[in-house]
């Protein structure tokens, strides 16, 4: 479990593609500390689980299915990714309840920066919207976000410098893909009342 607050920014030593599963490579001293042999670290919002690490750098597997599910298969070296731990029992969750379970890969259609917020316009992928509110909480690339509008299919958030300084999301731009998770407790309701109201056959 996670909270969408960003630990740190790591760096991408590679991504060895051709084997299943895939091996990622990341260099990030902040995020190891206090970590073992399968721990899970979130990447850009997905939870992996560490398989080796030795000084800076740690590595996590990656299978296809994961691969074509979310944004990390566009990863190669240099690129920076926003990492965090998953979250203490005795911590606080300052952002919301992230399972770290991608539910779809958004766009970024517009992005406009004025008077310190720059609003984000993300195209979600079909299916998604139905989970997102006006003022709810959205995780992008793993960053807890505040929806500050949603027009269909559509949604806009509103990020203050702080989380562009911290995070991969001050470099994101027109037509780049993030990865997006919903919140989780959308999803449970759903499937609660979809199991406890009567449908229409029933209620005639």
């Amino acid at each position: 479990m996670f909270t969408g607050i960003i630990e740190e920014l790591g760096t991408v030593e590679s991504l060895t593609t051709g084997t299943e599963p895939a091996h990622l490579r990341i260099r990030s001293p902040h995020v190891l500390e206090g970590i073992a042999l399968g721990d899970s670290i979130a990447v850009n919002g997905c939870c992996l689980t560490v398989t080796a690490h030795e000084g800076e750098l740690w590595n996590a597997d990656v299978i296809s299915t994961t691969l074509a599910a979310t944004s990390l298969g566009d990863l190669a070296a240099g690129d920076r990714v926003n990492l965090e731990r998953c979250v203490r029992a005795d911590g606080r969750l300052d952002g919301h309840i992230v399972q770290g379970h991608v539910d779809g890969v958004g766009e970024v259609t517009s992005r406009e920066d004025a008077d310190g917020t720059t609003l984000l316009r993300l195209a979600l992928p079909a299916g998604l919207a139905r989970y997102v509110v006006d003022k709810g909480s959205l995780a992008v690339d793993g960053v807890s976000l505040t929806v500050a509008s949603i027009d269909g299919d559509e949604v806009t958030l509103g990020l203050i410098p702080e989380t562009l300084a911290r995070t991969t999301l001050g470099g994101r731009d027109v037509g780049d893909r993030v990865n997006l998770e919903v919140d989780v407790l959308a999803k449970y309701v759903e499937k609660l009342t979809a199991t406890l109201l009567p449908t229409a056959e029933q209620s005639r």
